[in-house]
């Protein structure tokens, strides 16, 4: 058993709340671990939300394209909620004359309360 009196001079590991007894005196850590559990738990809940984001866009571009293969340019909202569509996620959203334009990377449409039409991929300007 240690009864040495604790050095207040050293510095205390983020993550255990150890002393860190060695190395540089800016150090922030007792060890690689606690480094490594201290970032994973701080960034864990932004990483969850980009994967959620990116997850729910990637399923809107899927239907989308899917609407644009099979020749289709407008669809009823609760269609498209069928499909597996969320209206929440886009790109970008822009007032176009009285309509409502909405954009998933390259696919615009326009939007109502009840359907979205026009549904067209964009083309590229030279």
């Amino acid at each position: 058993m240690d009864y040495r009196e604790k050095d207040s001079d050293r510095p205390v590991c983020l993550e255990c709340g150890d002393e860190i007894m060695y190395g540089r005196t800016g150090r922030k850590f007792c060890s690689d671990s606690c480094k490594n559990r201290y970032h994973n738990r701080k960034y864990h809940y932004s990483r969850s939300v980009r994967l959620h984001v990116l997850g729910a866009l990637d399923k809107n571009y899927s239907v989308l394209e899917k609407l644009l293969r099979l020749d289709i340019r407008s669809i009823s909202l609760g269609d498209l909620a069928q499909m597996g569509y969320n209206k929440e996620f886009v790109t970008s959203y822009h007032k176009v004359g009285g309509h409502d334009e909405y954009r998933c990377f390259d696919i615009k449409y326009y939007c109502t309360s009840t359907r979205i039409f026009r549904i067209e991929r964009v083309q590229e300007e030279d």
